[in-house]
């Protein structure tokens, strides 16, 4: 090169930097939405907070709280492009991704082309901190606006929940293990909430026969065994699931054995009260606490998003 020239070449390149850190693109800066129920105990929206600030240490992370509350998952969305994340990945903090508050979710965040029809259910109770415990029907209005997809200036992806994650498996262990005095001779029967519709309900027990088989796998006790309450459904079928969860302590107490009943519930909060009345008169142990707290959930949101991150975009 003439001498000349590379001298003009090379103060350039001192003066206003190299022509690859210029056009170099920024490097990704990923984000979390962290989805969530909420509901009426403080207690309970407390312990997710917790997950998410931890979580936040390492990735920028909100949290949506709600049923598929649109104005949530927006405002969540918008403060996490305040922050300046490049990407998205919504994380849903619930047991199971077989319900239609994870299906109208999807839709609502562009990932599903059709909306569910409960979706009109869930606009209609579309309010700051709407969750479980907040279902008054008396209330409920059609509510057109947060039936729309929100908006967002960076790509959404959204990863399973919790299902049949193998961490899941180890604190249930380790839940039952807590009130497990001699396993040879005790029975554990996983519960949980569940869903309305019956096929959802078998896509729940399928996911919850995974992780008793993972549990027993590991364990010594004499069975793992799975039952869903299905407290959200008519009469006719929930008196059916108390029926059923009744007969099976009683025919476990009637072999000898003894019953650890251990909740597939995120936290305790009200639900597991319900489920002690159903087993009102039975004889049976019950840990203090649900899946939280437990350092573990917080593992299991960033190996979910780092997944997501990895996984070819469709």
């Amino acid at each position: 090169m003439n001498p000349k020239l590379f001298n003009l070449f090379l103060f350039a390149t001192l003066s206003t930097g190299s022509l690859y850190s210029q056009n170099a693109p920024a490097p990704p800066k990923p984000g979390i939405l962290l989805l969530a129920h909420g509901g009426r105990l403080q207690s309970w929206n407390d312990e997710v907070k917790r997950v998410a600030v931890e979580v936040d240490s390492k990735v920028p992370t909100e949290i949506a709280f709600g049923m598929a509350a649109r104005s949530s998952l927006q405002a969540g969305i918008d403060r996490l492009t305040a922050r300046g994340v490049t990407e998205i990945v919504a994380v849903p903090l619930f047991v199971s991704s077989h319900s239609s508050v994870i299906d109208s979710t999807a839709y609502l965040l562009g990932l599903r082309k059709s909306a569910p029809e409960d979706l009109e259910m869930f606009s209609a109770m579309d309010h700051p901190g709407g969750g479980h415990g907040d279902m008054d029907m008396s209330h409920m209005k059609k509510n057109p606006e947060a039936m729309k997809p929100i908006q967002a200036s960076v790509p959404v992806r959204m990863t399973s929940a919790l299902d049949h994650h193998a961490l899941v498996a180890e604190i249930l262990a380790d839940r039952a293990g807590a009130v497990s005095r001699d396993p040879a001779s005790e029975v554990v029967l996983l519960v949980a909430h569940g869903p309305v519709e019956d096929e959802e309900n078998k896509l729940w027990l399928k996911e919850m026969q995974i992780l008793a088989d993972a549990m027993q796998a590991k364990t010594k006790y004499a069975s793992v065994q799975c039952l869903t309450l299905r407290d959200d459904a008519g009469d006719p079928v929930r008196n059916k699931a108390t029926d059923e969860l009744r007969t099976q302590v009683q025919k476990i107490n009637g072999s000898g054995k003894t019953v650890l009943v251990v909740p597939l519930l995120l936290s305790f909060g009200g639900i597991e009260d319900g489920l002690k009345e159903r087993l009102k008169g039975l004889q049976y142990r019950m840990p203090t606490q649900g899946l939280l707290p437990d350092p573990r959930i917080i593992d299991w949101v960033l190996s979910s998003e780092q997944d997501a991150i990895k996984a070819p975009v469709n």
